[in-house]
């Protein structure tokens, strides 16, 4: 299967602590890839570089095509979708345009009849979005109306309408609660089996390991680990910098419907 994304070497420096360190990752197509670790291990970094928002060495491809040199608009553009941990809506438009927003690339015509007061219209891309996270009933609610949850929803269907290659979600599920992290877990799931690649990073190990395909641990900025929700569970040096004793016990139970691989039994 192709990678959609592949890193060779990355790597990201801050002054003399290495963030990220010869990190190489792929993610295939169709796949949902969890990438954990602790608290400063260089997760959120990994997807800044990705996305152009740090500077970085190594090589970053999309597609098979190098993004070096390219701002993160650009790479925007060629299908590199994020969001991030906290969630900013536009709070004077409703769920729907601020889908719309997203989904749109307006010519210069276009922006200039907004500027004097014609809203833009709703794309295809945003309803499929709405669908997709089903939102319907929350299409004309303003951001002031949602829970913390529903705007964490919002905010993945706002970068799922921009039609990436890659969706990078950053700690989707901070903040939830259990029926929420279950409920974002079967969506996330739903949207990987549609079609959209996915990089997920989250603290929440039972969302993770039960709708990974597969799953990569960092620590101090390296690859420890990689493999299927099992394998990694059961790795020794996961164990030990991540996991700890609470590997050993039995996973969660599997989101509805998704197959027994994913919810990581053998």
């Amino acid at each position: 299967m192709s990678a959609v994304l592949r890193t060779v070497g990355l790597s990201v420096r801050f002054g003399g602590v290495h963030a990220v360190e010869d990190v190489a990752l792929e993610v295939p197509e169709r796949e949902l890839v969890g990438l954990i670790g602790p608290n400063g291990a260089g997760k959120t970094t990994f997807v800044d570089a990705i996305t152009g928002f740090v500077r970085y060495t190594g090589r970053v491809e999309l597609d098979g095509r190098d993004l070096t040199g390219m701002p993160p608009h650009v790479r925007a553009r060629r299908g590199l979708a994020r969001t991030w941990q906290s969630t900013e809506l536009f709070d004077d438009l409703t769920v729907r345009e601020n889908l719309t927003v997203a989904a749109d690339r307006p010519s210069f015509l276009a922006l200039a009849g907004e500027l004097v007061g014609r809203r833009a219209s709703v794309t295809d891309a945003s309803l499929e979005a709405l669908e997709l996270i089903d939102l319907h009933a929350l299409a004309d609610a303003m951001p002031s109306e949602l829970t913390q949850g529903q705007r964490k929803l919002v905010g993945v269907a706002r970068a799922i309408a921009m039609r990436p290659r890659l969706l990078c979600l950053d700690e989707p599920a901070a903040g939830l609660d259990t029926r929420e992290s279950e409920d974002l877990g079967r969506r996330l799931r739903g949207i990987a089996d549609a079609g959209t690649t996915t990089l997920l990073i989250d603290h929440d190990m039972g969302l993770v390991m039960n709708i990974c395909d597969r799953i990569v641990v960092l620590e101090f900025g390296k690859v420890i680990a990689s493999g299927s929700p099992d394998e990694v569970r059961r790795d020794p040096q996961v164990v030990k910098a991540y996991l700890g004793g609470a590997t050993a016990a039995q996973p969660a139970e599997p989101v509805a419907g998704e197959s027994a691989t994913r919810a990581g039994t053998p």
